[in-house]
């Protein structure tokens, strides 16, 4: 099969020739017909975040949508033709990548059925981004009335959260650049900030005084988050995902700082791909690429989409 591998840590991703994997006792295969891409995938690759041991070469990848086309032995969970989609951030890493045409991973995986109707492309965005989107808000609950300011709101996880969001009756400010204000708007986002046009944290305390209840922020370093956690009000929560609140300093001052880890499991994969397959939410623009083209999406040095998500369609 074909699949985007690096060989070390740190080496240049590149298409290459592996063996099929043959499905063991208690796995399914799947023959992936997309794969979404996430920029921890390039993290992982270049071994800057190392949350299990890996195998090399390591295929790339964890969000996928496929059918299934084999079963192991002692396998009940799924039958043959199923339609899944998930993430399979599963150790060691490589085993389980998801860039390539065909997987093996075991039943209990966080898989879940793609509902009637919603295209294989779109389910293959929603794992990591949209789970990530909607557990975020869970965080949060209840919003209704409260003001959250969501930083970075125009990538994958951030459409999703500031839909989410607002479906829950949060006031919603979206830090986005003015290209993305109007789409943010359609999400429900009651207002939207260009940090590239003023600094965030001025723009905020100008238009809010009294502070906001809540922070998202997908985006910025140690100092900017201290920096934006400063206008959550005493009782309020301050949410990164990039590992870089000081609980207890945060604490100290009555708000509640959470370095968010994604919980996923089948159950939030299936809310998520529920909500969209209803209408409830919908998927942020999809970058459809070949699997010949994920090497040079992958290349820091080439410009990639701004907002939304990027799918190899296999």
């Amino acid at each position: 099969m074909r699949a985007i591998t690096v060989t070390e840590y740190g080496a240049t991703p590149a298409l290459a020739e592996m063996p099929a994997p043959e499905p063991g006792q208690g796995q399914v295969l799947l023959k992936l017909r997309a794969a979404g891409m996430n920029p921890m995938d390039r993290t992982l690759a270049s071994g800057d975040w190392k949350p299990m041991p890996a195998t090399f070469p390591m295929v790339l990848g964890a969000d996928c949508a496929g059918v299934v086309e084999r079963l192991g032995e002692a396998t009940s969970r799924f039958s043959v033709g199923d339609d899944l989609f998930g993430q399979l951030l599963i150790a060691p890493l490589g085993s389980a990548g998801t860039y390539a045409e065909y997987v093996a991973v075991t039943e209990d995986a966080p898989l879940a059925n793609v509902p009637t109707g919603l295209d294989d492309v779109v389910a293959a965005a929603l794992p990591t981004a949209g789970g990530a989107g909607l557990a975020l808000v869970d965080l949060l609950e209840p919003l209704s009335d409260k003001t959250v300011l969501i930083v970075g709101a125009g990538g994958g996880v951030g459409s999703f959260a500031t839909q989410f969001a607002a479906n829950a009756g949060g006031n919603v400010i979206a830090n986005v650049v003015d290209d993305d204000a109007e789409r943010m708007r359609a999400y429900g986002a009651t207002e939207t900030i260009d940090h590239t046009a003023v600094p965030l944290p001025d723009a905020v305390r100008q238009g809010h005084p009294d502070g906001i209840d809540a922070l998202l922020d997908l985006v910025s370093d140690a100092t900017g988050f201290a920096a934006l956690a400063a206008l959550v009000r005493s009782g309020g929560t301050a949410v990164t995902t990039q590992y870089v609140a000081d609980e207890g300093v945060l604490g100290a001052a009555g708000v509640t700082g959470i370095n968010f880890a994604l919980p996923s499991s089948s159950e939030l994969f299936e809310r998520v791909a529920e909500a969209v397959a209803l209408g409830r939410i919908v998927a942020p623009p999809i970058t459809r690429i070949s699997l010949e083209e994920v090497p040079a999406a992958l290349d820091p040095t080439q410009a990639r989409p701004a907002s939304g998500k990027t799918v190899i369609r296999l």
